[in-house]
């Protein structure tokens, strides 16, 4: 058996692992190993993930910058004027690494400010003396930022941040006015879903079942997702209006921006939807109670 090759000389000795033995042989003779069912359940997780991913990664090239923006609302922003004090105070409230800058209003940006930037004013270099807080420091710390139309799909905009190395950009209108903005990680997620850090809250609170058996909602939640939470059709038949948020649908239920305590009827659903919170621009939070008549299980499309 001197001629005998290495993985001949191998494959004869056996393993003291009966399992790594069989592998062993199966790859000898190439064969491929039957999986276990362990590991077959895995693959299929895994194919299927592979598989969303690549279907995500085609609705990316159709998306424009308009559907992953945050909208001008729910911008976290600040005075070019503002002191170090203003800064820091802005970046711990919002929990934001980068906030854009303006001059007087939001149609007037002029810049972003990266947190870092600010911290390096509060190291142990500025001297006894300490930071100083009364400071209008955003003039020395503002970087550039991107400005980009509407109509700019999803996949331009990352190939534009890549290229520039800017990770922001402001959402401008056809009047100039700013719409909304947009980061890198919300272009990410587009392909890859939600990314929560430390600061992120759990995607579950955004709808809430009670004890009771209202439904707390975010009024940023897509109709779409809580349909697929309660297994029912909540569109409206009977209007023309783009609705993508609950705050959305509520709105045109309601023919307005409903206030604070309203209860907006829903007889389709079987819900009345009470206003839990809205100011004069935008619906915050909803809660849905069950009809009288609806006591059937959610669950159910038809019921």
């Amino acid at each position: 058996m001197a001629w005998a090759s290495p993985t001949l000389t191998q494959t004869a000795m056996p393993d003291p692992d009966p399992q790594k033995n069989k592998s062993s042989l199966f790859s000898f003779f190439g064969l491929t190993r039957p999986q276990t069912r362990a590991e077959a359940e895995i693959a299929s997780g895994e194919d299927h993930v592979a598989s969303e991913l690549v279907d995500h990664a085609r609705e990316f090239q159709n998306l424009s910058v308009a559907d992953v923006m945050t909208p001008r609302v729910d911008i976290v922003s600040i005075e070019l004027s503002s002191t170090l004090a203003d800064v820091v105070r802005s970046c711990i409230e919002s929990e934001h690494s980068r906030l854009p800058i303006y001059r007087e209003t939001l149609d007037d940006p002029v810049g972003v400010v990266h947190i870092k930037d600010v911290l390096k004013l509060l190291g142990p270099d500025i001297g006894k003396a300490g930071p100083n807080w009364a400071e209008p420091v955003l003039h020395r710390l503002r970087r550039e930022l991107l400005y980009v139309p509407l109509s700019m799909t999803t996949a331009e905009l990352m190939l534009r941040m890549q290229a520039q190395r800017i990770h922001m950009a402001l959402v401008i209108d056809e009047f100039g006015g700013t719409d909304g903005l947009v980061t890198l990680e919300d272009l990410v997620e587009a392909v890859v879903g939600n990314i929560d850090d430390e600061y992120d809250e759990a995607g579950e609170d955004e709808i809430r079942e009670l004890p009771s058996g209202q439904i707390e909602v975010d009024g940023r939640v897509e109709v779409t997702t809580l349909q697929d939470k309660l297994g029912m059709e909540l569109f409206p038949e009977d209007t023309e209006e783009e609705i993508d948020t609950m705050a959305g649908l509520v709105a045109v239920l309601a023919g307005r921006v409903p206030q604070r305590g309203e209860i907006i009827p829903y007889e389709k659903a079987g819900f009345d939807i009470e206003v839990m919170d809205a100011d004069a621009r935008r619906i915050k939070k909803l809660r849905l109670h069950r009809r009288s008549f609806a006591n059937a299980d959610l669950t159910t499309a038809d019921e």
